[in-house]
């Protein structure tokens, strides 16, 4: 990983791609030591989360984990996931972050030197390129090791840095136990 240490820093997690990206490669992540990692990397001046959440549920399996980022130093962006029904007439879910996470990068980008996009979404392509125009460098966590990969090769190629996450997993894989609670649904991606 190419990082200075004087260098500002922002993470912009987009929660269900990499919920999606670790489960690939079979592992939960420990969030506190993703945050302690790229804190020794540079300045690290915010870490975003990004999740839509079931406003209708009682209980979600993904709110002791936004509630746990929510105290534990990341700003957590959420909204309620939207229900409709598809062609088939079966009963989906969907809750697109990119604006959110589009929206606080071109903000960020005012204030830090380097953004880290933990995603594979190709869509962010532009994004990356919206944010190398003002001059700052950006890397994309993702991995190419799942099957399939979990990462679009226009963004892979666009971002001055491709962080695989399978080389990140011995310092970020949470220990022990059985597999978290911690995760993030799966719901459709439409545009």
């Amino acid at each position: 990983m190419l990082f200075y240490p004087q260098e500002k820093i922002a993470l912009f997690i987009d929660g269900a791609n990499l919920y999606g990206a670790a489960k690939g490669l079979s592992f939960d992540i420990d969030y506190k030591r993703l945050l302690e990692l790229f804190a020794r990397k540079g300045v690290l001046v915010r870490a975003f989360y990004y999740t839509a959440v079931a406003e209708d549920q009682e209980f979600s399996p993904l709110r002791p984990l936004v509630d746990w980022l929510d105290y534990n130093g990341f700003s957590v962006v959420t909204k309620p996931l939207k229900e409709f029904v598809d062609s088939q007439g079966r009963r989906r879910v969907k809750g697109n972050m990119d604006i959110e996470l589009a929206i606080d990068v071109m903000e960020m980008s005012e204030i830090v030197d380097h953004i880290v996009i933990f995603s594979g979404d190709g869509d962010f392509r532009r994004l990356v390129e919206a944010a190398q125009r003002k001059g700052r460098r950006v890397s994309v966590v993702s991995t190419i090791r799942s099957q399939p990969p979990m990462i679009a090769d226009e963004l892979r190629r666009q971002a001055d840095n491709f962080i695989e996450l399978d080389e990140l997993k011995p310092m970020i894989m949470r220990e022990g136990g059985p597999r978290s609670v911690q995760s993030e649904p799966q719901y459709a991606q439409t545009a």
